[in-house]
């Protein structure tokens, strides 16, 4: 199968994401942050990630994915303090709810998740490479900064100029140091932070003194670990192009003999609304929240990948309600198929949705293909299909659906349609926590639901809800 065809943020040209080693595609994701619950704008990023790696494994390419999980740094150790938790328990805690979120919005687990905490001896490491070649230096305070002047290619890849990037710098240091003057120059940045009083006992020792890593540098450490000085692809959310890709570039190169990484893949951000997301305005939206509103992961997946992955995504509730309505109209497709062709082999190509399958090959082009698989649909007529073609076209369906990872609510009987709106609703959310494996999420909307006097009963296709 042809390779996907993606934009490469660096050389800015749209590029096919063939392997170095000719075999596997070895990528990097930027993970969370675990102090709190993810939000819907940090999950479009992944699952627009998600997205690319099932296309690039449908076309025949293996991949290896690595994803961190960041578990220290200033917003984990003060929120953990402020819990009265250990880094540990707090960071653990918010990362399995993470896995939770992921689970549900039906995202491939990475091949490889390390943290920060369990690599701080590969950062240690790293930072005594780049002070013996001169490209780091210690601060009076036992911080160690790197020297942005030591490379001269730093700002390749935002493409900013000398006084962009000093002005960049300077609102980024002064969201994230405390003092400015212990540095050479502004655009340098930390390796290493000294420890400080409201660190509490969160702190390792260093040939600097105690203290603990920078953010920036996390990242360069694992990804040497695991994909070694040069690998395919790196990706991340557009807000993370300048400071912190721009960082990495610059440390993990001065440190090596290696270019990093070859691609370069940036998501846009997610609007809400038609503004910006907003803990203030009270938008910004988690899985839960949008739970508890009745609506299901699958419809939140369904809106994050419906605009192209580059372009900002404006989410409302209404692009929740066409979307439960688009993923019903793909199951009563499938249904209608699987009558004329129940068995379902392995789904390996795209067959009568090869343009759909095309589109996503181009940049992953989501918005087209999902109009071009609802155009194929609808021009399909399962009564005149034979049961070979109704296999094909069954067949093409889910390589489709298995490559945007979307997974199709259960279809009621006839019988259903007098259950109320909001009780057919928590039904298909305690169907979408069963299918995710989340048993005590499932178990508790069977209680609520039987409390509301309905009962469930499930099979192999789906559920029904029945009256006690």
């Amino acid at each position: 199968m042809p390779a996907l065809k993606l934009h490469d943020t660096l050389t800015r040209t749209d590029r096919e994401t063939t392997p170095l080693d000719g075999k596997t595609l070895r990528f990097y994701c930027c993970g969370p942050t675990v102090y709190g619950p993810a939000h819907i704008g940090n999950f479009r990023t992944f699952v627009a990630q998600d997205v690319m790696r099932r296309v690039v494994e449908a076309s025949g390419t293996p991949t290896l994915h690595v994803r961190n999980i960041t578990d220290v740094d200033d917003k984990t150790i003060r929120d953990s303090q402020k819990a009265g938790q250990t880094l540990t328990a707090f960071t653990q805690g918010w990362t399995q709810k993470f896995h939770a979120d992921c689970a549900a919005l039906n995202l491939l687990p990475p091949h490889i998740e390390p943290s920060a905490v369990a690599h701080i001896s590969q950062q240690v490491a790293m930072i005594e490479k780049l002070i013996a070649g001169g490209h780091a230096y210690a601060a009076a305070d036992g911080s160690v900064y790197f020297r942005v002047s030591s490379f001269k290619d730093y700002g390749r890849l935002s493409h900013l100029e000398d006084r962009e990037l000093r002005l960049g710098a300077s609102e980024a240091a002064s969201a994230t140091d405390s003092d400015e003057y212990t540095k050479d120059s502004l655009t340098d940045f930390a390796l290493w932070k000294a420890r400080k009083p409201e660190d509490g006992e969160n702190f390792w020792p260093s040939p600097w003194g105690e203290g603990r890593p920078g953010w920036h540098l996390e990242c360069s450490a694992m990804i040497l670990e695991y994909l070694g000085e040069d690998f395919d692809l790196h990706s991340g959310g557009v807000d993370l192009i300048f400071p912190h890709h721009e960082n990495e570039i610059a440390q993990s190169c001065c440190s090596t003999h290696g270019h990093f990484a070859h691609h370069w893949m940036h998501v846009a951000h997610l609007m809400v609304d038609g503004g910006k997301m907003s803990k203030s305005i009270g938008n910004l939206y988690t899985l839960e929240d949008l739970a508890q509103r009745g609506y299901s992961a699958v419809e939140v997946r369904y809106v994050l990948i419906s605009g192209h992955y580059r372009a900002p995504l404006n989410f409302t509730m209404h692009s929740l309600d066409s979307a439960r309505q688009a993923l019903q109209k793909l199951a009563k497709a499938d249904k209608a198929l699987a009558a004329l062709s129940p068995a379902l082999p392995e789904a390996k190509s795209a067959g009568p949705f090869a343009e759909a399958w095309e589109m996503l090959l181009n940049d992953l082009n989501v918005p087209g293909a999902i109009g071009s698989i609802f155009g194929v649909l609808n021009k399909l007529k399962p009564a005149t299909l034979s049961a070979e073609e109704a296999a094909a076209a069954r067949n093409g369906l889910h390589f489709m659906l298995g490559a945007l990872g979307l997974t199709l609510p259960a279809i009621a009987d006839e019988a259903a349609a007098d259950v109320p709106a909001d009780i057919q609703a928590l039904a298909q959310q305690r169907w979408d926590a069963k299918q995710a494996k989340d048993w005590a999420a499932a178990d508790n909307l069977r209680k609520q639901l039987e409390a509301a006097g309905w009962l469930i009963k499930d099979s192999k296709e789906g559920f029904t809800v029945v009256a006690k």
